[in-house]
């Protein structure tokens, strides 16, 4: 080999070198950026996979034709050219031992072969450790929303408690007092040759405290210091009894009622006054989310071991951020005067104390839908429970 031949292989060696580190270069680029968007505290998992897939394609022999995407528990995250090639390369991402998903590279048209078609055996590592740095990522950010969403449970347990333990508190207090105004009020009423005036403002007082002591009673109920007094109970009877008690209301307010009960309803274990109150705070805010009119809904039928209520508005409904929020005590969108926020605290708590559940489905402008389940056989002896406000809009 004469030396213009060996500068030539020496040239075309070193260009082959310079190509190599090339790659690795942008190899070790897109796993830096991958532990970079890892390190973002702030970033949710799906704007991480975002960032992802967009730096996958430059990390290629030919980043130009290569497009990719990262399927996550049944989610897709793609860069904006994706289209499936005849030549792709794929990796599974494993969590724990479980296939979540997976990452694919492709190259949407002919290129020129190399180790496995045309990608790099370099490659093929580098999607590996790509689905594995992906993993690791996901699980470090599952558990630290594990851990804050437990944070928030149990600061939301405490705050329940302290609600609980003055709720508890204020209704005892004001018990004596109302009481007193309701007692004098009624022997006001009795007396002869009163004006119609004073007799209108003694009938305002007593409206007004008997108001009163059914908020007491609600917060009595949500501190747990009324007891459940159970038996045998039809649920359609309870409900026609509550929509006969409110059918007058709803014509006034141009809401066109109906019932849907299923015969085949069997009795239950329960405290048919509790129950009862559950009815009326879920009728009477969905009169309210319908001031202008609109339908409303209730039905009944009988499932596996299990009774199901439906009440359903075609009211104002609710968003996201507020349907988190409506098994907060006290939490109410009501104007002041209008609302305690205990409404659907109290029925959350008296649905759980019969080992039963609660869902909330609605949307703003869209109505809402209330199912309930009871169990059709459960224990007599009522189930003690914190108080809790669940994150998601089920109660169980």
């Amino acid at each position: 080999m004469n030396v213009s031949d060996k500068m030539e292989a020496l040239i075309k060696l070193n260009e082959k070198a310079q190509a190599d580190l090339r790659e690795r270069v942008k190899e070790l680029s897109c796993l830096y950026n991958i532990a970079r968007l890892a390190t973002e505290r702030d970033a949710g998992i799906n704007e991480m996979l975002v960032n992802i897939v967009e730096d996958l394609p430059p990390a290629w022999l030919y980043p130009e034709a290569a497009c990719a995407r990262i399927v996550l528990d049944g989610c897709s995250y793609s860069t904006r050219n994706y289209r499936q090639g005849k030549y792709r390369q794929r990796e599974p991402i494993i969590i724990n031992g479980k296939r979540r998903g997976h990452i694919e590279v492709c190259y949407r048209d002919e290129r020129p072969r190399h180790d496995e078609g045309p990608f790099l055996k370099e490659e093929r590592h580098l999607i590996e450790a790509v689905a594995k740095e992906i993993a690791i990522v996901i699980m470090r950010k599952e558990a630290e929303q594990d851990r804050l969403r437990l944070e928030e449970q149990l600061r939301h347990a405490d705050r329940l408690a302290t609600v609980g333990q003055l709720a508890a508190g204020v209704a005892h207090e004001l018990n004596e007092p109302l009481g007193h105004i309701l007692g004098f009020a009624q022997l006001a009423q009795k007396c002869h040759g009163l004006p119609l005036q004073a007799q209108e403002d003694i009938g305002k007082i007593l409206a007004t405290s008997l108001y009163a002591r059914e908020i007491v009673k609600k917060l009595l109920i949500f501190a747990r210091q009324i007891p459940p007094q159970r038996g045998k109970v039809n649920i359609n009877n309870l409900v026609n009894e509550v929509f006969n008690f409110l059918e007058s209301r709803c014509a006034g307010n141009g809401i066109n009622a109906a019932r849907s009960l299923s015969p085949d309803i069997p009795e239950i274990d329960a405290d048919p006054s509790q129950l009862k109150q559950v009815f009326v705070n879920l009728i009477v805010n969905a009169l309210q989310a319908m001031p202008d009119g609109g339908d409303l809904t209730i039905s009944t039928h009988k499932g596996h071991r299990k009774i199901h209520i439906i009440v359903e508005d075609t009211g104002v409904g609710m968003d996201r951020e507020v349907l988190q929020k409506i098994f907060t005590p006290f939490f109410t969108t009501k104007d002041i005067g209008l609302g305690t926020g205990l409404g659907l605290p109290v029925a959350h708590g008296i649905i759980v104390a019969h080992q039963g559940s609660i869902r909330i489905e609605s949307k703003a402008g869209q109505g809402t839908v209330c199912r309930i389940e009871l169990p059709i056989k459960g224990s007599k002896k009522v189930r003690e429970k914190t108080w809790s406000s669940p994150t998601e809009k089920t109660a169980s």
